[in-house]
């Protein structure tokens, strides 16, 4: 499962974040981006001994600074069934479609693996990589 794509599906979901230094966020997703920099609403803040606490309306987080993120269970199966869902929706779309063969056959030149762009071909007609 990849970490976006259960950030996208958790938007306006509670979540609990803790930072390399120890601080704890608990509120709701609001947004995340690519880089996993996150915005939370309704935000209760712990430091990392865990005495102080402090209540924000809205916060945002870098995602260099996230060690880990906690979204409730249910989301994560859903997320891991919709998920299951596409791949199967994508293989049976393939499935019907029969592909007409790859890169030249027999005795058609090509420059495929191996060969030096720009360098001329060994062997001169239709011997593939010629020796």
């Amino acid at each position: 499962m990849l970490p976006l794509s259960l950030l996208n599906a958790a938007q306006n979901k509670p979540m609990l974040v803790e930072l390399k230094n120890g601080e704890t966020f608990n509120g709701h997703l609001v947004n995340c981006d690519n880089f996993m920099n996150i915005t939370l609403r309704e935000v209760y803040q712990t430091n990392a001994e865990g005495d102080k606490f402090w209540q924000l309306k809205e916060c945002y987080i870098r995602g260099s600074t996230i060690k880990y993120l906690r979204v409730p269970e249910p989301l994560l199966d859903a997320v891991k069934d919709e998920q299951s869902r596409a791949r199967e929706a994508g293989r049976s779309a393939r499935g019907a479609h029969v592909s007409g063969g790859g890169r030249g056959g027999r005795g058609v030149p090509t420059r495929g693996r191996g060969a030096v762009r720009g360098a001329p071909m060994r062997g001169g007609r239709g011997r593939g990589r010629g020796m």
